[in-house]
């Protein structure tokens, strides 16, 4: 079967359109989602990247904004509810996995998986490697290849754990659930204060507490080749190395730049 027929026969079957795009679709399997044409333009890449914003589980709704590049083989420029973006950041994905919908499809359907559930996913997680935008740790399948992307970055982490419940981003973790009032107090004021599935919290990082002992996170740490990943690590001695750089906070500001703070969310009661 050539290649043109294999094509057709394939939108055919999925309900793609043979000209244009849909204004809507869905992901019928993992796929990675990224800020540029270019690297939902590339295929499986042999190191982590930048521009991998996260991973959309399956039955993540998107709004199809454009075609990018070949209109009928190319990315998709597109939007979901499951990746609030700031403005000025573009979403692009491949159309292969994809099912074409004529109409905004339903969200996501979300399932709290129980709270013993989520800790014992992320201490399963333990030992995971960082990666840039992953929140799936065995990956996805792109082309011929499994596991592309496999790892698990810091809000990745608990996005996986919960099953994709809580948000993807720590912009949104910032101000998820409830404050946690800290502000003015020392750390073992704030370690008394902490419980299982709290979030210590900044714009750029989330530490997920599963104890008043343990704090759990995935670090990117550069300059410390095979240390970087998924590692637990005692809260109090956790705590200390974040407030030597930043201080604590009853709330993350709602506009402007931020001082160096961090918060306390309590998204669990």
């Amino acid at each position: 079967m050539g290649l043109a027929l294999r094509t057709l026969l394939g939108r055919l079957l999925t309900g793609w359109p043979q000209a244009g795009v849909p204004p809507f679709a869905v992901a019928e399997q993992a796929l990675p989602v990224f800020s540029t044409e270019a690297a939902a333009s590339q295929g499986t890449p042999c190191d982590q990247i930048r521009a991998l914003e996260f991973v959309a589980l399956p039955g993540t709704a998107f709004r199809v904004l454009r075609a990018a590049g070949d209109r009928h083989t190319g990315p998709l420029e597109v939007s979901t509810c499951d990746y609030p973006t700031p403005r000025g950041v573009r979403l692009y994905v491949s159309r292969s996995g994809l099912q074409a919908r004529p109409a905004p499809p339903p969200p996501r359907p979300r399932t709290f998986p129980g709270r013993d559930a989520v800790l014992e996913s992320l201490r399963s997680a333990l030992g995971t490697p960082y990666v840039w935008g992953g929140n799936l740790r065995g990956g996805v399948r792109v082309g011929e290849v499994q596991g592309a992307y496999a790892g698990l970055d810091c809000s990745g982490l608990l996005y996986e754990a919960t099953g994709g419940f809580t948000p993807r981003n720590t912009s949104d973790l910032t101000h998820y659930g409830k404050a946690v009032p800290i502000k003015g107090l020392d750390r073992d004021q704030i370690i008394a204060r902490l419980e299982p599935l709290d979030l210590i919290a900044w714009k750029g990082h989330v530490i997920i507490v599963l104890d008043r002992e343990t704090v759990i996170e995935s670090r990117r740490l550069c300059r410390a080749p095979g240390q970087g990943g998924v590692r637990a690590t005692p809260a109090r001695e956790r705590l200390e190395e974040v407030m030597a750089q930043r201080s604590p906070a009853g709330t993350w500001p709602a506009h402007g730049k931020a001082a160096p703070l961090f918060v306390v969310r309590r998204w669990l009661d």
